[in-house]
């Protein structure tokens, strides 16, 4: 992380772990989102309960991506963690 000057932080450079997946079931079965893994063993073809619009439901890893904040393919405060893997 790089501060600035006034204090404020400029840039961080923290990895993350993105997520692409396809929801298995329920009424969100089909829709595909990206989510951030607190998980680091996450691989493609994995099982995830992901959070939806409605609770959670099962889906299958279709991409998985290390990246910053700058790079992230979706807002970082926008992105929600999937719960656990399957």
């Amino acid at each position: 992380m790089i501060h600035s000057m006034g204090g404020g932080v400029l840039r961080s450079y923290e990895n993350l772990i993105y997520v692409f997946v396809e929801i298995t079931e329920g009424a969100d079965k089909g829709v595909k989102r990206w989510y951030i893994s607190p998980f680091i063993a996450v691989k493609v073809g994995d099982g995830v309960e992901a959070p939806v619009s409605r609770g959670t439901a099962a889906g299958i890893v279709l991409r998985v991506e290390n990246v910053t904040a700058q790079t992230a393919p979706f807002p970082v405060n926008r992105t929600r963690e999937i719960e656990r893997i399957l």
